[in-house]
């Protein structure tokens, strides 16, 4: 019997150890990991910095209530403040629970004010978690589905559509909430000039931007964050996955007028900004500056795209190569799920994104000769599809 709640349709494999871009599996099997546990695994596995790091932390202080402070906590905060522009930042376990603080930032922030505003506009195909008020704000009704009544106060507009999204707006929108660059929904980039036009908007109207980057975040796209490549700043940014590199750590940053809005009492979570895990989010930022990660992860993501460029002008089931950095996808004109099964039987451990794309993410300090590895993989799963596709 099956002691685990059936919530994940797993892929028929067991990995038990990993090593930089590499895991095996129970049997010795091995594979190229371009997955990075859900882009997670910022530095690979078993970085030895990070095993040090942890191993250190753990022979001091595993956790720590925060009725106490925690020095490495406020390091944290003081480099991901320095690092986004931002004033302050709290500190929860997960994606979803860095959005759900930001929602409630923003809906205590007009409650100050006295303001009626409370509703949220975000994207079609987006994908902010699996609360219930981060799954109502996720633009996919797919997750929706059983968990009803849904609260109130959200709405959802095409990605990069800035008349649709003046038309939604209304005297109770509070705040905009996108990804820079959708990964769950298909690896769909927000354009420079739609972010540039949405910050105006806001401005003009009193509305606080939120941008989640959960996955694009943390070096993901090539720069620390996404929203540095559109030549804005969000009044809410919220992070998680590559942060702690493999540690469970979410955060969310407010600029200096909206974070005052959350006071003693407001919000909490019993783990977030544990000792441990800020240690390895320390970490993770350390190892992306000294070993020039930022410069490693945009040459490697042209590498990677190009080569699927190269891929598409033989194999015309693939009909688009986008991302940024190295969160890449391949749009298929079939469905993309036997790719990813024949990929693996390959040695190569690959996503979806939606039905019809396939996804890249390996760890930042992937090297050239792995992205070759992967491409080579790649194209000869392509070429044994013309059999069975």
């Amino acid at each position: 019997m099956n002691s685990i709640m059936n919530t994940y349709a797993r892929f028929p494999l067991t990995l038990v150890r990993g090593e930089g871009s590499r895991v095996w599996d129970e049997r010795d099997n091995g594979f190229l990991d371009f997955i990075a546990g859900i882009a997670v695994n910022t530095l690979g596995h078993a970085n030895p910095a990070m095993t040090k790091a942890i191993a250190q932390q753990a022979s001091e202080m595993l956790h720590c209530s925060n009725l106490f402070h925690i020095p490495k906590q406020q390091e944290l905060a003081d480099q991901l403040t320095t690092l986004s522009g931002l004033n302050a930042a709290f500190f929860c376990n997960s994606g979803a629970e860095a959005n759900e603080a930001a929602i409630k930032l923003v809906r205590k922030y007009f409650y100050d004010q006295n303001s009626p505003r409370r509703s949220v506009i975000s994207a079609t195909q987006s994908f902010h978690g699996r609360l219930l008020s981060t799954l109502t704000a996720t633009g996919q009704d797919k997750v929706k589905v059983g968990f009803d009544p849904l609260p109130p106060g959200f709405s959802h507009v095409p990605l990069n559509d800035i008349e649709a999204l003046k038309q939604a707006i209304n005297d109770q929108t509070a705040a905009i909430l996108l990804e820079p660059l959708q990964g769950e929904g298909g690896v769909n980039i927000a354009e420079a000039s739609y972010l540039q036009a949405v910050r105006e908007l806001c401005d003009e109207h009193g509305i606080l931007l939120i941008l989640d980057e959960v996955q694009t975040g943390i070096g993901r796209c090539g720069t620390m964050f996404a929203f540095e490549q559109a030549g804005i700043t969000p009044d809410i940014l919220t992070l998680a996955k590559g942060l702690g590199g493999g540690m469970p750590i979410g955060a969310m940053l407010a600029s200096a007028a909206v974070a005052p809005a959350f006071g003693p009492g407001t919000h909490g979570s019993t783990f977030g900004g544990n000792p441990l895990s800020c240690t390895a989010a320390l970490t993770v930022l350390s190892e992306i500056g000294s070993n020039d990660l930022l410069n490693n992860v945009m040459q490697r993501g042209a590498q990677l795209q190009n080569g699927l460029q190269e891929l598409a002008s033989s194999y015309p089931i693939i009909t688009q190569v986008r991302g940024q950095g190295l969160l890449v996808g391949a749009e298929l004109n079939v469905e993309a799920a036997p790719f990813v099964a024949a990929a693996r039987d390959n040695g190569l451990l690959i996503l979806m994104a939606g039905p019809n794309v396939l996804r890249f993410l390996p760890a930042l300090n992937v090297s050239a000769e792995e992205v070759d590895e992967a491409l080579a993989t790649v194209a000869a799963v392509l070429e044994e599809s013309e059999t069975w596709v």
